[in-house]
C-alpha cells in the first residue's frame, strides 16, 4: 500500500520482517512486510522492508516471528461487573439478573473506577485498542460513575466509547432492577445529554465518544427508548441497547407490546445505521432483513451467550445479508475471562455448532469481526479497524514464535484458533500501551489489588443490606 504524505518532523516507528494481516477490503496479507507509523497515523504498509531514507525514526522493531494486525475492537461490555465475577454461574439471563441486581444496585464511584481499570487492563493487555462500556446502573448517591469510567479509559490510553445507559423501569413498574437502582425518565435523559455535552469528541482521532444507550426492553419504558433516540440524533451520536438476547425476552415483548423485539425497536426509532445492539441471538429471517436494510449493527458475544444459555446467534446469516457485526466481551459476570481473544475463537467454534457447520466462519472472518467489523459497528471504519495508510495507528504485534503457536504455519489461524498469543507491542494512536506482554500505562498488580478490595467491599455491603 502506498505511503501517505506526512510532515517530515513527525516521529516514526518502523516494524519490519513481520507477517501482516491488514484486514482491508481485499484482505491483503504479507508473509514478510513492514508497517511505518508516523505520529498517530499509519504512513505505509507493504511487502519487504520499509522504504529507505525515512526521517525521525525513533524506533525500529524486528518483527521476525510476529504477526501484525489492526488493534482489536470491543463492541459490548459492562465494566462494573469485573467486581462481581464468578457469581450465579448456573443461571439463565433473567434469573442471573434477579440474583445480581441487588448487589449491582450498591456500586459506587470507587468501585466503578476500580472495575473499569480491571476490565480495561485485561482487554488492553490482550490486544484491544478500542473499548466500549455500556454502563446503565446509576444508583442514587453513587457519585460520578460516567466520569470514573471515562477517566479510567483515558489513563489506560485506550480509545473508548461510553454507551451511557439508563433504566427507568424498576420492580414496582414490572422491571427487574430494584427501584433505587433506576432513574426517572427525565433524570436519565438529562444525565445522558450532560454526558454527551461534557465528553463526546466527534473528531477523526477522538479518544472518547459517547453513545445513548437505554438498557433493554425489560428495564426501560417505551418513552425512554423513543426520547433516547431523539436525543441521540439531535446530538449526532450513536445508539446502543440489548436486543433479542433470549427466548424469554421474545416472550416478554410479545406479551407487553404485542410484537417481537425487532418490530418493537422499529416502532420506537431504534433501527438505523447509527444503531448497534448487543447479542441478537433470536432473530428470524425478517429480523435479519430489517437489520440489513437499515444498516443496524450487532455486537456478537458468544462466550456470554453460552454462559447464560441464551443460544447461538445467526452470525453467518447476518454477514451474508450485509448486517454489520462486531465482537463483544460482554460483562465479566457472564464472561469471566474478560478479554476479546476468547471471542474470536468462540465466535468461530460456536457458530460451527449451528446449521452452517464447518462453513459458518473461518479464521479470517473471525479476525475481521474483531477488527474492521467492530470499527464499522462503532461508526469508525474510516478511522480504525484495518491497516491502511492514513488510518489511525492502532495496531498489535503478536508473538507467534512460541510453544503454543510455532508449529501452526498460518499465523492468522494460529492467532484465532491457538492459545491467546502474547502481545509484544500494542499501539493506540501511535503510542505504546503494551510492551512485551505487560501494560505500560498501568501497574497490573495494583489494578488487581484494587479490584479485589472493591469486590470484597461490595460483597460486604450487599450482604449487610
Amino acid at each position: 500500500m502506498a505511503a501517505t504524505a506526512v510532515p517530515e518532523h513527525v516521529e516514526r516507528i518502523v516494524v519490519e520482517h513481520c507477517a501482516i494481516a491488514t484486514v482491508d477490503a481485499d484482505d491483503t496479507e504479507y508473509a514478510s512486510g513492514h508497517v511505518v507509523v508516523a505520529g498517530n497515523r499509519i504512513e505505509s504498509v507493504g511487502a519487504g522492508r520499509a522504504p529507505g531514507g525515512l526521517a525521525n525514526v525513533v524506533r525500529r522493531i524486528d518483527g521476525t516471528g510476529h504477526l501484525v494486525t489492526p488493534g482489536l475492537v470491543n463492541t459490548h461490555h459492562h465494566f462494573y461487573q469485573w467486581i462481581t465475577r464468578g457469581l450465579a454461574t448456573d443461571h439463565n439471563l433473567f434469573d442471573w439478573l434477579v440474583a445480581l441486581y441487588p448487589t449491582w444496585a450498591r456500586i459506587d464511584e470507587p468501585m466503578v473506577r476500580a472495575a473499569a481499570r480491571g476490565s480495561l487492563a485485561m482487554m488492553a493487555r490482550g490486544g484491544v485498542t478500542t473499548a466500549m462500556d455500556h454502563h446503565y446502573v446509576y444508583p442514587r448517591g453513587a457519585g460520578d460513575l460516567s466520569g470514573a469510567i471515562i477517566g479510567a479509559a483515558r489513563d489506560m490510553g485506550v480509545r473508548f466509547t461510553l454507551a451511557r445507559g439508563s433504566m427507568d423501569r424498576g420492580e414496582t413498574d414490572g422491571g427487574l432492577p430494584p427501584d433505587f437502582a433506576v432513574e426517572t425518565l427525565d433524570g436519565a435523559l438529562a444525565a445522558t445529554e450532560a454526558t454527551v455535552d461534557a465528553h463526546h469528541d466527534p473528531s477523526f482521532d477522538a479518544m472518547t465518544r459517547i453513545a445513548v444507550a437505554p438498557c433493554s426492553p425489560f428495564s426501560i419504558s417505551t418513552q425512554l427508548l423513543r426520547e433516547g433516540a431523539e436525543l441521540a440524533r439531535r446530538k449526532g451520536v450513536r445508539l446502543h441497547t440489548h436486543g433479542s438476547e433470549t427466548v424469554e425476552e421474545e416472550k416478554f415483548c410479545h406479551e407487553l407490546f404485542g410484537m417481537g423485539p425487532t418490530d418493537y425497536f422499529a416502532s420506537t426509532g431504534w433501527l438505523g445505521d447509527d444503531v448497534w445492539m448487543a447479542h441478537c441471538v433470536h432473530m428470524n429471517d425478517s429480523d435479519i432483513a430489517a437489520f440489513a436494510r437499515t444498516g443496524t449493527g450487532v455486537a456478537h458475544c458468544p462466550s456470554s451467550n453460552a454462559r447464560l444459555a441464551a443460544g447461538i446467534a445467526r452470525v453467518p446469516d447476518m454477514l451474508a445479508a450485509g448486517v454489520p457485526v462486531g465482537l463483544g466481551v460482554d460483562g465479566t459476570a457472564s464472561n469471566e475471562s474478560g478479554e476479546l481473544h476468547t471471542e474470536l475463537r468462540n465466535a468461530l467454534l460456536v457458530n460451527r455448532l449451528g446449521t452452517h457447520r464447518e462453513k459458518a466462519l473461518n479464521a479470517r472472518q473471525a479476525l475481521r469481526l474483531a477488527t474492521h467489523g467492530g470499527a464499522r459497528v462503532l461508526g469508525r471504519a474510516d478511522e480504525i479497524g484495518s491497516l491502511e495508510p492514513g488510518k489511525l495507528a492502532d495496531l498489535v504485534l503478536w508473538n507467534m514464535d512460541t510453544l503454543a503457536h510455532a508449529s501452526i504455519a498460518d499465523p492468522v489461524t494460529a492467532l484465532v484458533l491457538g492459545a491467546a498469543a502474547p502481545v509484544t507491542l500494542s499501539l493506540v494512536d501511535g503510542r505504546p500501551v503494551v510492551e512485551d506482554g505487560r501494560l505500560i500505562t498501568a501497574d497490573e498488580d495494583a489494578v488487581a489489588r484494587a479490584t479485589r478490595d472493591e469486590a470484597r467491599r461490595l460483597a460486604r455491603i450487599a450482604a449487610g443490606a
